[in-house]
C-alpha cells in the first residue's frame, strides 16, 4: 500500500502540518479515520497530557478499534486515538460537563506537539492511545500554534483532520 497522508490544521490560526499515517503498525485505525475524513470541532488543550491538542468527535468507526500500536509516551508530531465513554469525562474536573453526557461515547483525535508527554490521568491512571499518524512536515509552526492556544485560548478554534 502506498504511503497516505493528511493535513491536520487549526483553521482560524491558519495552520497546517502533514502527517503520515501508520497503515504497517495501526491498519484498523487508520483505516476508520480515512473513511470518516474530513473531521473537524472545537479544539482543546490537554490538561493531564501536557503538549497535546485534541478535537472529539461522535463514533464513526462501524466498531472501535483495538488498542493497536499502543502508547503512554507519544513523542513530538505522534496522532493518537481514544475512545471514552461519556462517563469518564462527564464531570466538571474535565469541563466537558455542559456537553458530554455519561451514556454517549466520545472519540478523541489528539496531535502531540512537544516531548515529554505521559497519559497518566489522576482519576483513572495509565490512558493509552494508539498511535496512528506522525507528522512528517510542519510540525514547528503546529507547535507554535498550539503554544499559542495554550497561552491565549481555544476559544473559537477549530482542529480539522483532512485527506492531503
Amino acid at each position: 500500500m502506498a504511503d497516505r497522508y493528511i493535513e491536520v490544521s487549526l483553521v482560524r490560526r491558519n495552520i497546517t502540518c502533514t502527517a503520515r499515517l501508520l497503515d504497517d503498525r495501526a491498519p484498523l485505525t487508520c483505516a476508520a479515520v480515512w473513511d470518516a475524513l474530513p473531521l473537524g470541532g472545537d479544539v482543546y488543550h490537554a490538561k493531564y497530557a501536557r503538549n497535546e491538542i485534541y478535537a472529539l468527535f461522535p463514533p464513526f468507526a462501524a466498531s472501535e478499534p483495538p488498542l493497536e500500536n499502543p502508547t503512554v509516551t507519544p513523542i513530538p508530531g505522534d496522532l493518537c486515538y481514544f475512545t471514552f465513554a461519556g462517563a469518564e469525562l462527564g464531570t466538571t474536573s474535565y469541563g466537558y460537563d455542559r456537553e458530554v453526557r455519561p451514556g454517549t461515547t466520545l472519540v478523541d483525535l489528539a496531535l502531540f506537539y512537544e516531548r515529554n508527554n505521559l497519559l497518566l490521568n489522576g482519576d483513572v491512571g495509565w490512558v493509552p492511545g494508539i498511535v496512528w499518524g506522525q507528522v512528517v512536515d510542519g510540525l514547528a509552526a503546529m507547535a507554535e500554534g498550539c503554544n499559542d492556544l495554550w497561552r491565549t485560548g481555544a476559544a473559537r478554534e477549530t482542529l480539522s483532520f483532512r485527506r492531503a
